[in-house]
């Protein structure tokens, strides 16, 4: 754009004028990113690790749409990784292990805007999804979120999906939180897909998972997961208001629901919605940097991680006869069995 191919009137604002004469002055915006800047500008933003990779990469066909959709002209998508305290996410308080998923969460979230604001500044079109809460919720129960965190990732090589179905990052383990980003150029250099996974097969989040939602033989029951691991989110909440709606009076619910159930939902519509196991990521032992104590002492390692979550007294969500159901009577009777409805779809 030049100012003789604009009106007059448009030509003569101060702001066009200033604009104009700005660009006669300045370098045009590189066409591909440089990668070492890039990953420094991640890492110097809160980032613990970052990789790039191409929107057309085959494994990203399905997320080619939705990223287009979002932020058209999009080329790369930038993958970013932040870790966790380990321990927090291992406690049987889960309010602990709660807030080291949201303060985590925080971290990622306020990374992303500031590599996006200096992305912007460089002169490029980005976007930072929400790495955390999908909040694309005109299309529940269907997909609400922008893109997929964990498929980008693995594309980029930070990691490979386990056989409780989280990244493991080769270093820091599945105790990570990821982030993608959308930016309109390409990139200089981009990651590649493990050539390993990092996954140890030892079957401790087969051994941990309240409600059996991961199988020995690789088989997954996302139905049996998320009706207990998030019980407080979506789902969940759709289920209480019905339970509440669907009560004679203040002392019908009080039958249906107890009051440490309530001062739960309450918490989680207060503060942030909290996960109710998220056991297959606590007894996880894989990653580089998490390994050692398993390696020294696998009964010792049991005993501490694996045991005390086994043994936690805790309300247990499942779908009325369902297998999940079955697994928890058979497997954890000290643990109390709670049958509900999910996603809005009472209990019979």
């Amino acid at each position: 754009m030049t100012e003789r191919k604009l009106p007059s009137k448009l030509a003569g604002h101060p702001s066009v004028r200033n604009v104009l004469a700005r660009r006669a002055t300045q370098p045009p915006k590189p066409a591909v990113i440089d990668a070492e800047w890039l990953r420094e500008l991640c890492l110097a933003a809160g980032a613990d690790d970052m990789a790039a990779v191409s929107l057309d990469h085959p494994d990203l066909e399905g997320e080619r749409k939705h990223v287009l959709g979002a932020l058209p002209g999009t080329k790369t998508l930038i993958s970013l990784v932040v870790r966790m305290n380990r321990d927090n996410v291992r406690t049987p308080a889960r309010s602990v292990a709660n807030q080291e998923f949201h303060r985590s969460g925080e971290i990622i979230n306020e990374a992303g805007h500031r590599i996006v604001r200096a992305l912007q500044d460089a002169g490029h079109r980005a976007l930072n999804p929400s790495a955390t809460f999908p909040m694309e919720m005109e299309h529940y129960p269907g997909r609400i979120w922008v893109v997929a965190h964990k498929t980008v990732a693995v594309a980029a090589g930070l990691g490979a999906m386990g056989v409780h179905r989280n990244v493991i990052h080769p270093r820091f383990g599945n105790f990570v939180l990821l982030a993608t980003l959308l930016v309109d150029a390409e990139v200089s250099a981009y990651g590649e897909a493990l050539d390993y996974n990092p996954c140890l097969e030892c079957k401790l989040c087969v051994a941990a998972c309240p409600v059996g939602a991961i199988g020995k033989d690789g088989e997954f029951d996302v139905v049996a997961c998320a009706t207990h691991n998030y019980r407080e989110f979506m789902g969940g909440f759709t289920d209480w208001v019905e339970t509440v709606a669907d009560s004679a009076d203040g002392k019908d619910f009080r039958t249906r629901v107890s009051d440490s159930e309530n001062a739960s939902m309450w918490q989680s519509l207060s503060f942030k919605a909290n996960y109710k196991a998220a056991y297959c990521m606590a007894v996880c032992p894989a990653g580089e940097d998490v390994l050692g104590p398993y390696l020294d002492d696998r009964r010792g390692f049991m005993t501490d991680v694996l045991r005390p979550l086994q043994d936690k007294v805790e309300p247990v969500y499942v779908r009325p006869g369902s297998s999940a159901q079955e697994h928890v009577e058979r497997r954890f009777p000290h643990k109390v069995v709670r049958p509900v409805g999910d996603a809005g779809r009472p209990a019979d």
